[in-house]
């Protein structure tokens, strides 16, 4: 069950990394009068259940919960929750590599946090540390490392060029 879990972690990282380098595949594949960035929503949420039940595979649960496990959660759920109300579907989904225009945002927690949607999504792993075997969530948070890394290397003329 280790390595079917590893695995189903490991799932969406490839597929993102995929999307950031060469979006215009993406957005060909999808065609004509298709989101890319609803599509890859889509996508991504098949991919998250993916990971959710990898990791539930290998969880053992019991109440309550530790202390430390509300307030990660509850901020880095607000991080996530305060990311895609700022950015909207398009921003949070690469919108920009799709050649959407997303508006500049300088808000909280953008300009206090550096990629703050990865932040909270980390600090909710972190969160359930007690449930589910250490060695799990490093390999989810070491996902989210390679992509802040990946994504940190915006080379705007490989952007897709929207279909018509």
């Amino acid at each position: 069950m280790g390595i079917a879990a590893a695995i189903g972690i490991l799932s969406p990282f490839p597929f993102y990394y995929w999307l950031w380098n060469w979006p215009q595949s993406w957005v060909e594949l999808c065609g004509s009068g298709r989101d890319p960035s609803k599509v890859m929503a889509y996508v991504a949420h098949f991919f998250k259940l993916i990971q959710f039940l990898s990791l539930f595979s290998v969880s053992s649960f019991h109440w309550p919960p530790p202390f430390y496990f509300w307030p990660l959660f509850a901020f880095g759920q607000f991080l996530n929750f305060r990311v895609y109300q700022l950015l909207g579907e398009p921003g949070t989904y690469y919108g920009v590599r799709f050649g959407k225009n997303i508006p500049w945002v300088t808000e909280f927690p953008f300009g206090v946090i550096k990629d703050p949607q990865y932040v909270g999504s980390i600090l909710s792993l972190l969160a359930c540390l007690s449930w589910v075997p250490f060695q799990y969530i490093l390999l989810w948070v070491l996902g989210y490392v390679f992509m802040i890394q990946v994504e940190s290397k915006e080379d705007p003329s490989t952007r897709a060029k929207p279909l018509h």
